[in-house]
């Protein structure tokens, strides 16, 4: 893959996603966001689902029984702070990968599911901007961590 394709200002990607995603259609098709390696010589491109309102939060990946590889939710947040989340009928194991707003890697976790509350709370270990749902495994697969980089494919 060209990670060349995937260069772009950090803050340009989360202004720009952020834009494009305020007047979204009802059934806004997903779209491609790819994770940068700190090397730059490795990108992973991921199929999501953008989640920026707050219902949308909300319900996330619930009732879902499956999850393809390299697909997900991408979680857009107003603010930059310690975001949480819980899996209240989701059906499925999922990695959480929480970024800051510039894109850049702030923690990660495995979450599992939770049919009855009390379900657990999973909250990113520094303020995060944005999170984004993969299947569980993905995060160990690839060896995504520190200095990984969340990043939109621009056109040159």
């Amino acid at each position: 893959m060209n990670t060349k394709l995937y260069r772009i200002l950090p803050l340009f990607f989360v202004l720009a996603l952020l834009a494009a995603c305020t007047k979204k259609p009802v059934d806004a098709p997903p779209q491609d966001v790819a994770l940068l390696a700190p090397d730059s010589e490795r990108a992973i491109q991921i199929h999501v689902e953008i989640a920026d309102e707050p219902e949308e939060h909300q319900e996330g990946l619930m009732g879902r029984t499956e999850l393809a590889e390299n697909t997900g939710m991408l979680f857009l947040f107003q603010e930059t702070e310690i975001q949480s989340f819980w899996m209240k009928d989701t059906l499925i194991p999922l990695d959480i990968m929480f970024f800051g707003p510039q894109g850049k890697y702030v923690s990660h976790t495995t979450m599992t599911p939770c049919t009855e509350e009390p379900c657990p709370q999973y909250t990113s270990e520094g303020p995060a901007r944005i999170a984004l749902e993969v299947p569980a495994g993905f995060v160990e697969a690839n060896g995504v961590g520190p200095d990984w980089q969340l990043a939109v494919p621009v056109q040159e």
